[in-house]
């Protein structure tokens, strides 16, 4: 009896160590089928990214640089000094419409369109520029009539020797000088500040 029982025991022993040994053996085959359906080049494959783009018409391209600019008129092919000592290069204003005003500080007709320059200069800066050329006076004089009349936002240059006076061929004070965008002069002479306004806007269109 106890011959039997103990090999009874140890059967049962013998059967629970096989046990662990055929599961892992059934796992194994059930990795190996999943193992053989997969795509062996799945994981090589790179992640699909989203398609590229074409930019659409008008936007502008990568290589886009700032636009080159125009060749300088010979009506803007002059330097200065401005009422403050500082260089003045009139080729930076090439390829847009330029207003000169040619005043000296004494003049009662300049005085009474300061206030017009005053007043719209500063909205045209960008587009048509008036420049201040001050002559026929002393350098004190000029600077007392650019803070009397509120000019200090429009350029002025100190031009007491008249060196921009003979270029422009300028005889008599207030005279504007208009220069077209091509650099053509388009007006000389008196304007009062109605059709300096006018003629301004009308060139800034």
């Amino acid at each position: 009896m106890r011959s039997a029982g103990g090999t009874g025991r140890s059967t049962g022993r013998r059967r629970r160590r096989r046990s662990p040994s055929l599961l892992a053996a059934l796992l194994a085959g059930v990795l190996a089928v999943a193992g053989c359906g997969a795509d062996p080049d799945a994981e090589a494959a790179p992640p699909a990214g989203p398609a590229p783009t074409t930019p659409a018409v008008g936007d502008p391209s990568p290589s886009t640089g700032p636009a080159t600019p125009g060749p300088v008129p010979k009506t803007l092919r002059f330097t200065g000094k401005t009422l403050d000592g500082a260089a003045f290069d009139a080729a930076g204003l090439a390829g847009r419409p330029v207003v000169l005003w040619f005043w000296a500080p004494w003049c009662a007709a300049c005085a009474s369109q300061a206030w017009t320059v005053a007043e719209i200069a500063p909205g045209f800066r960008d587009t048509v520029p008036i420049i201040g050329i001050a002559g026929l006076g002393e350098h004190k004089a000029m600077t007392d009539f650019v803070t009397e009349f509120e000019l200090e936002p429009v350029p002025q240059l100190d031009d007491r020797e008249g060196t921009l006076w003979r270029r422009f061929e300028v005889v008599e004070q207030s005279t504007f000088v208009i220069i077209d965008r091509d650099g053509t002069v388009v007006h000389q002479g008196w304007l009062d500040g109605e059709d300096l306004t006018r003629r301004v806007t009308a060139l800034a269109a």
